[in-house]
């Protein structure tokens, strides 16, 4: 019996021989560049870019002891040892690294981020995201810096062997809004030619924005005051040199009006999120869309590397509207030869000046413009674009159709969000628009004092009694 158990305790030294040499999970004195490493992304957005940088090596580490022994990965190590970045990680003799005590995580992935950027230094793995998670696998074990195209820094952490991020980031929000007077911000309003509109367009900017572009597209009808254009809070540079964004208004060649460019230097000093609000303002102009499809004012934000990813458009609407006006006897038959002045009351108040678009069409003026004297019908009708909702507006004759009284007193003219569009047929009108009527009398009586007409005929018969007289005289002789 003496050999069997020799034979076993020979077995057992040997197996644990062997278990000696194997590394256990709390210690890996070799084996970190294996490519036994992964990061998991999760709650990933899909479609963006992300990249994992091994900024340190990790030769060894014991997690029971939460020891961890770490030296810079070489296209990084001169950087590390740089001063700079001495308030983030002290490098010893042999090269090993350690985290400087509360130190700030985020200002340097910030400064990691920007020096491998410009230093051309490439990601160790890329990945496009096709779903909610992300993958980086076959990682030599390190210190990883993963950055993402939404512009906005995931995570710093090590491998040992698998670590697992959460993406913190999102699309940067945008939101468009146009002010409806006294109702305040909405996506839609509405104005009268000439009149200025205000837009407001606010950006959920996230920390660590990068490349930030706001693009606008004013439509036609919309003439944009490029000096109106301000972030609040934030100063306005001539360029990218000066101040904390600046405006591009010319040599576009995207279709935008206009663009903001916002600096990086601003945007590195987010650090919670953030509301950037930026407004501006256009006069609605003669090319404005009557009622229809309205006029348009859309807004998006591209961001990330480069700018390369975008934003959904958001868009605002301002409406605007006409009116028809028929003139007419009582028995509505059309009339011309009347003439109208507007006002914006119903005694006194303001002229609003009208320009001249076509005959019997015309539009309400902007600012710098000389309107017409009056406006007159054609056919008994008129249209006059450019009128503003739930606003009043007043029509005065100033001449009526020659044989006709005139009005006497302004014709209320009350818009509402449409067109107060007439219908005549055959010179008749039938429904619709701003009905004016003109009345007439028949030619007057003549009247006269009978005893006038008695004293002419009486006159009458004494001249022709005296011709009689003389010419019987004469005859006699």
């Amino acid at each position: 019996m003496r050999k069997p158990n020799k034979l076993v305790a020979l077995i057992f030294a040997i197996l644990a021989s062997v278990a000696m040499l194997l590394p256990t999970s709390a210690y890996a004195a070799n084996g970190t560049n294996d490519n036994s490493g992964s990061i998991t992304i999760n709650d990933a957005v899909s479609g963006h870019t992300y990249n994992a940088y091994q900024v340190l090596v990790l030769e060894s580490y014991n997690e029971e002891k939460d020891a961890y022994a770490y030296k810079a990965n070489a296209d990084w190590k001169t950087w590390l040892e740089s001063q700079t970045q001495a308030e983030y990680v002290s490098i010893d003799a042999q090269g090993y690294v350690t985290w400087v005590e509360n130190a700030d995580a985020a200002a340097f992935a910030k400064a990691a981020i920007a020096h491998a950027k410009e230093a051309g230094i490439q990601p160790d793995e890329t990945v496009t995201a096709d779903g909610t998670t992300v993958e980086f696998t076959g990682l030599n074990l390190g210190y990883y810096l993963v950055d993402t195209s939404l512009g906005t820094l995931c995570s710093l952490d090590t491998t040992t062997p698998d670590v697992e991020m959460f993406e913190k980031n999102e699309q940067p929000p945008v939101k468009k809004e146009v002010k409806e007077d006294s109702a305040g911000w909405g996506d839609k309003n509405t104005a009268e030619i000439g009149q200025t509109v205000e837009f407001k367009t606010t950006i959920g900017a996230k920390p660590g924005a990068e490349s930030y572009v706001l693009h606008d597209v004013m439509s036609a009808g919309l003439t944009l005051d490029p000096d109106s254009i301000e972030a609040a809070g934030l100063s306005k540079g001539q360029d990218a040199n000066s101040g904390h964004y600046h405006v591009v208004t010319t040599g576009l060649n995207d279709g935008c009006t206009f663009e903001v460019v916002f600096h990086q230097s601003y945007l590195d000093t987010i650090t919670e999120n953030t509301d950037i609000v930026v407004t501006y303002s256009a006069v609605l102009n003669e090319n404005a869309v009557i009622a229809g499809d309205g006029n348009s004012n859309k807004t998006q934000l591209k961001f990330g590397e480069d700018s390369d990813y975008e934003t959904t458009w958001d868009e605002t609407k301002t409406y605007t509207y006409k009116v028809d006006v028929v003139k007419t006897d009582g028995d509505n038959k059309v009339l011309d030869g009347a003439q109208f002045k507007l006002f914006d009351a119903k005694t006194d108040g303001n002229e609003i000046a009208l320009v001249k678009v076509s005959d019997g069409v015309y539009r309400l003026a902007k600012d710098g413009e000389t309107g017409v004297g009056y406006i007159t019908t054609v056919n008994g009708q008129l249209e006059i674009k450019g009128f503003d909702a739930n606003t009043n507006y007043y029509l005065e004759e100033t001449k009526a159709p020659d044989g006709y009284n005139k009005l006497p007193e302004r014709v209320e003219i009350a818009v509402k969000e449409a067109n107060l569009d007439a219908t005549v047929d055959g010179g008749i009108w039938h429904e619709g628009g701003i009905h004016v009527v003109n009345k007439t009398g028949s030619l007057l009586p003549s009247t006269g004092g009978i005893g006038t007409t008695i004293f002419y005929a009486l006159g009458g018969a004494l001249v022709l009694g005296v011709i009689a007289v003389f010419l019987a005289r004469k005859r006699a002789k």
